[in-house]
């Protein structure tokens, strides 16, 4: 038997008109910019009339910490997407778009998977409505004006040692994290260190999620600090008046895509920062859009708990004023085996106890989330190999934190194989049990938000920080931005900052390489260890085996 692939499940979607999934929120088809006939952005004014509207209820779906095994969290967040429709309640998905750098490195896809799937799937996962394209173009633009502005006299007094903003691009590309610039002559500027980060690290893609509108957009753009001058006085985007030309640019981006599920259920698709170096979050337009039309709203946060969730519960809930009211964590049975030890090629076969050791991964990010208040269901991605002692390993783990585990089978059966999950996470909500809160208070000082979420979410012993790290922090606090919170960019595959350290580890150090200051997005970025806001092309990128086949059709894209 062939067994189909994503993009053949997705290939024989029967989808309805993007106007009739509309409808199903109550957006008029006036309303909606279609790009086609099965994807469209959400006007801005309809956005505005919602406002006053009650709120439905936030689900958030995290992970343990991923492995190569696989976890499976976007295709848990449709699933589940489904399955609350399916037993009845008015739910809709809100997912991120996905970049052009991991489609052709190492992921291949990011629209979930076999039967939970979001369509169209290959639009969505290469240009889609052009969004990143847009993101891409309005931070190079403000880059150009950097230079453009010393070339012609440099009246701010910019010190070109000291320019902060980088370029940006949407792939994966070793060769452009460290450049020099303007080399050639006169004529082409005064040349200087630069680089490029991929496009999802760019302030101007927070800048977009956590926006709730076009002023709000244009105030933080024009907040973004893009250099020094000599005496280390700051340079805002706004003095180079490129914040206005930044949001004309955006101004599409800005508004919300909607697309739909297999099974015909409304998704919106916005906004992508990774969270191992940004948010890691979609937008927050679209939240708050999709708050206001449906009952239920089922979301993600990037990688695992103690990245996405993290920054979702202290970044994003801070600065929209929302909070979940039920979190989902979603593991597979391979992905328990892999933190317990048990190398890729051998987990199909049967081990109970390497299972049960991985479950201290999931156990940490189970305390994790009851830090903040909120009630956790775990999600079992089921694989076709996992054995009934493997999964009540699982189950009887779970119930000893005080939690539940639930079987999904959501890749195989679509909505039919998350009733379970759905029920589970809808009586957890009307009992009511969610009392969210953040980790840290704003007042808190910057070196010991860091040192809060090393220690309670990491479980690190220590945060190591040189004396310059810790001065650059004060004098954000004297300069006023004291009370942002604090992103932290590390590794997604362990808590510590060694990737190689799998499980639940304790009494590690966290080191601090640098600090970088979002004023624009309102937050403050902490590098740690070996992290990259450029990755770099696997050994074996998936865009070796992309292509297009005899008939037209895109193949090895998953």
């Amino acid at each position: 038997m062939t067994v189909k692939t994503d993009i053949d499940i997705a290939r024989e979607a029967n989808k309805m008109p993007i106007q009739k999934i509309g409808a199903k929120l109550g957006i008029p088809s006036e309303e909606l910019v279609p790009y086609g006939h099965d994807k469209a952005k959400v006007s801005a004014d309809f956005i505005q009339a919602q406002t006053g509207k009650n709120d439905g209820k936030l689900i958030l779906v995290t992970a343990i910490s991923p492995t190569p095994a696989g976890e499976g969290k976007t295709t848990t967040t449709v699933g589940l997407g489904d399955g609350l429709n399916a037993i009845g309640k008015k739910a809709a998905i809100c997912i991120r778009e996905a970049s052009l750098g991991p489609c052709f490195g190492m992921k291949g896809g990011a629209a979930g998977g076999g039967y939970a799937q979001v369509v169209p799937m290959e639009d969505m996962n290469l240009h889609f409505t052009g969004d990143f394209h847009a993101i891409t173009s309005a931070h190079n633009l403000l880059s150009a004006m950097i230079d453009n502005h010393i070339y012609w006299g440099n009246k701010l007094d910019i010190d070109s040692r000291r320019v902060t903003w980088k370029r940006v691009l949407d792939m994966n590309d070793r060769a452009l994290r460290e450049i020099t610039a303007s080399l050639g002559g006169v004529t082409n500027g005064f040349p200087r260190e630069a680089g490029f980060d991929i496009t999802v690290a760019s302030e101007v893609m927070a800048i977009l999620c956590l926006s709730n509108d076009l002023e709000d957009l244009q105030n933080r753009l024009g907040n973004i600090i893009v250099a020094y001058r000599r005496d280390r006085s700051p340079v805002y985007c706004r003095d180079l008046q490129a914040d206005g030309a930044m949001t004309v640019l955006l101004k599409d981006a800005m508004q919300p895509n909607l697309v739909q599920t297999l099974e015909n259920n409304p998704a919106f698709v916005h906004g992508g920062p990774f969270a191992n170096i940004a948010h890691g979050c979609n937008s927050v337009v679209s939240t708050k859009t999709a708050l206001k039309l449906a009952d239920y709203v089922v979301t993600e946060a990037g990688f695992g708990a103690d990245l996405g969730a993290e920054k979702f519960l202290n970044i994003k809930c801070r600065k929209a004023g929302i909070a979940p009211d039920a979190i989902v964590i979603v593991a597979t049975i391979r992905a328990l085996k892999m933190n317990g030890g048990v190398a890729k090629a051998d987990l199909g076969a049967e081990n109970a106890s390497a299972v049960l050791e991985g479950c201290a991964n999931l156990g940490r990010h189970i305390e994790n989330i009851k830090q903040f208040g909120v009630p956790a269901i775990v999600a079992i991605n089921h694989f076709t190999g996992d054995t009934e002692a493997e999964i009540e390993t699982v189950r009887k783990y779970v119930a000893a934190q005080g939690a539940e585990a639930v079987i999904c089978k959501h890749w195989a059966d679509g909505s039919k194989g998350t009733i379970d999950l759905a029920n589970k996470v809808v009586d957890t909500i009307e009992n009511g049990a969610a009392q969210f809160a953040p980790l840290y208070p704003d007042e808190m000082p910057l070196f010991e938000k860091i040192e809060t979420v090393a220690k309670r979410i990491y479980r690190a012993d220590e945060v190591l920080a040189d004396k310059k790290i810790r001065d650059q922090l004060k004098s954000w606090e004297g300069a006023g931005y004291g009370d942002l919170p604090v992103c932290m960019a590390k590794t997604q595959y362990s808590f510590s900052t060694d990737p190689e350290l799998r499980g639940a580890p304790n009494g590690h150090s966290v080191p601090i390489r640098e600090v970088r200051l979002s004023a624009g997005a309102g937050f403050v970025v902490v590098v740690c260890g070996q992290i990259m806001t450029m990755p770099g092309l696997p050994r074996v990128p998936s865009a070796e085996a992309i292509h297009l086949d005899d008939n037209g059709d895109i193949q090895g894209l998953f």
